[in-house]
């Protein structure tokens, strides 16, 4: 049997393998059985807990021998069973263990090794199933490609308690959507686990109860079942409020919480029923602070580290489970769920592949429907980021009809959610086609966008003008805007360049203005605005570098040499004195100013006109 292993870590490993890691395999072959039995034996004293001894040994050959060995007729059963538990120990190692192992042919080994009457060689296989199955790297669906497989697990789980724990173990990692659960429940999986809930073993009554809770997931039919199953006279919905006692612990109490939920969701369970509900109402809601406090964390975890982030992701289910708490009846639940997505959605890679594959956007544009302000301040936030060009879930979000609802956010009393609904509209303009940016106008109403003008609140103004000069970008997108509200765009511009503002404020502002230059109509209407040209002027001699650049940018969009009308539009500068101005920034100290760019910028290509549309896409923090 052919073990495909990994070329980039086999050079790195081989160097290191000692004479005692080749020692252990070359025994596995020794022709006296009784000798093989004891360097099995010997290898799993020498690989518990020892990942670098393990990626030695599977580097050196051993997992094909142990798996021949395991299978061989003539083995004896106690060398099958130390085979099993060497290869057990091999998967407890590193993901790439158990990829190797997978790449053995592991898995069709052990459920052969499972027809086997001998209960500790079957315990064992079961035992390496679970480690296997319960690793993120192995295919769930590796459980059900044998239909004769669930059928023999489900006899196996009278045998011991150990057969009880993993079997169970394996279904409720294994079971995924509603097929696993059609599977598990026509073979007998709701009869077969419920009378484990009263076994003497918490292992067993916990992996039991695990089971009935994927099981039941989003899963009326079995709901239906599980209310009327009787376990020694006592029906299971009776068992799991039980299970709710604050004598328990906190995982059952957790796990029993959700299988009652479940039951409750699908009409299974009345909402009405006092002796349930109440013990509901007093467990959930401690329930629903752990839920919060969890959620809490994970958030602050993954604040500033990718590397957190992506563990915390990674987690099995830990996306579902944060995308079903935004649905939750608790609002600190929710707010904390929220806030949860909001810091893993900083990660520009989870944007592109785990809020995709979960579809994050519907859940939070359902939250953004109808939610208290202090949700809705953390859930636009993080609409900002999935409408970042990068990501895949702007497109989707766009035909949800979001920009209504972010115009909506602009007229909040909120300064925050204002702040939050330009923001998110200026992503989304960045780079957008022009019926996109005609819907964001039409939907915002030019008094509305002069109103955020006009606002008291700083970010506010920025978030606006940078709207604004996302959507003044690509010449035909220009002049399309500019023909239909040029006035009293012009009007805001003249309006901030001679307010009291501050110097980034005004930077953006004649950034905007180097962007209309780059228009080619758009461009006369600074250049029969005397009153502009004077300010741009003016800005050119600033003491402050940036707005000094920013009102070169203006110039060299409107003098471009290769356009038509730029003979006449370089005289009538040169007549009002820019070409002195240039004469002196030449001579400035600042590499920038004195650049041979500005320098020449009435000769042909002196400067870019794409130069002013650099307006990064940036997350909300």
């Amino acid at each position: 049997m052919a073990c495909l292993l990994e070329t980039p870590i086999r050079m790195s490993v081989l160097s290191e393998v000692t004479a005692s890691s080749r020692h252990y395999v070359d025994r596995l072959f020794d022709p006296d059985p009784q000798k093989v039995l004891q360097g099995v034996i010997d290898m799993k004293n020498a690989v518990i807990g020892n990942n670098k001894q393990k990626a030695n040994l599977i580097v050196l050959g051993a997992v094909p021998r142990l798996l021949y060995l395991l299978q061989q007729e003539t083995s004896s059963t106690e060398l099958k069973t130390e085979c099993a538990v060497v290869l057990g120990s091999l998967a407890m190692g590193t993901e790439n263990n158990v990829k190797s192992l997978l790449d053995c042919h592991i898995i069709p080994a052990l459920l052969q090794g499972l027809l086997s009457p001998d209960l500790k060689f079957i315990e064992a296989c079961l035992r390496c199933l679970r480690t296997i199955f319960t690793s993120p790297v192995t295919p769930e669906e590796l459980l059900y490609t044998d239909a004769t497989v669930i059928p023999h697990l489900m006899a196996l789980l009278s045998r011991s308690r150990y057969t009880q724990e993993y079997i169970c173990q394996i279904f409720s990692h294994c079971c995924k959507g509603p097929d696993h659960q059609t599977i598990l429940f026509n073979h007998g999986a709701v009869q077969n686990i419920a009378h484990l809930l009263t076994s003497v073993s918490y292992k067993v009554r916990m992996q039991a109860l695990k089971c009935f809770s994927v099981l039941a997931f989003e899963n009326p039919q079995v709901s239906m079942t599980l209310v009327n199953v009787l376990v020694d006279g006592e029906l299971l919905p009776q068992i799991f409020v039980k299970m709710l006692q604050r004598d328990k612990p906190i995982e059952m109490q957790l796990t029993s919480a959700k299988c009652l939920t479940y039951m409750c969701r699908a009409g299974a369970i009345r909402t009405d029923d006092n002796c349930i509900v109440l013990k509901l109402d007093h467990d959930l809601k401690h329930a629903h602070e752990l839920r919060q406090a969890a959620f809490k964390l994970y958030a602050s975890l993954g604040a500033n580290d990718e590397d957190i982030r992506k563990k915390i992701i990674e987690t099995e289910n830990m996306m579902d489970r944060i995308v079903t708490g935004l649905s939750e009846s608790s609002v600190k639940v929710r707010l904390a769920a929220v806030r949860c997505l909001h810091s893993l959605s900083r990660s520009v890679q989870q944007l592109r592949t785990s809020f995709q594959d979960h579809a994050v956007w519907k859940p939070l544009m359902k939250v953004l429907q109808n939610a208290p302000d202090e949700i809705l301040v953390v859930a636009s936030s993080m609409l900002c980021n999935l409408l970042l060009e990068f990501s895949p879930s702007k497109e989707p979000i766009l035909e949800s009809g979001a920009v209504e609802l972010l115009c909506g956010l602009t007229q909040s009393e909120n300064p925050a959610l204002r702040v939050n609904g330009i923001w998110a509209l200026m992503n989304m303009a960045f780079q957008a086609e022009q019926k996109i940016k005609a819907d964001i106008l039409r939907s915002l109403s030019t008094e509305q966008l002069f109103r955020l003008l006009s606002d008291s609140d700083l970010n506010v103004l920025m978030k606006t003008l940078g709207l604004l000069r996302n959507l003044l970008s690509t010449r035909p997108h220009i002049d399309k805007i500019m023909s239909t509200h040029g006035k009293q765009i012009m009007q805001a511009v003249t309006l901030i360049l001679e307010g009291e503002h501050n110097i980034e404020v005004k930077e953006q502002t004649l950034c905007i203005l180097a962007n209309i230059a780059d228009g080619t109509t758009a461009k006369e209407l600074i250049m029969t605005n005397d009153d502009i040209l004077q300010k741009i002027k003016y800005y050119m001699g600033h003491s402050h570098v940036k707005l000094q650049l920013a009102a070169m940018f203006c110039i060299s969009n409107l003098v471009w040499n290769e356009e038509e009308g730029s003979q006449e539009r370089q005289d009538k500068l040169r007549d009002m004195g820019i070409v002195d101005i240039l004469h002196k920034l030449s001579q400035s100290s600042d590499s920038n100013l004195c650049d041979n760019r500005y320098r020449a910028s009435f000769q042909p290509n002196s400067i870019s006109s794409q130069a002013s549309k650099s307006d990064g896409q940036v997350g909300v923090e």
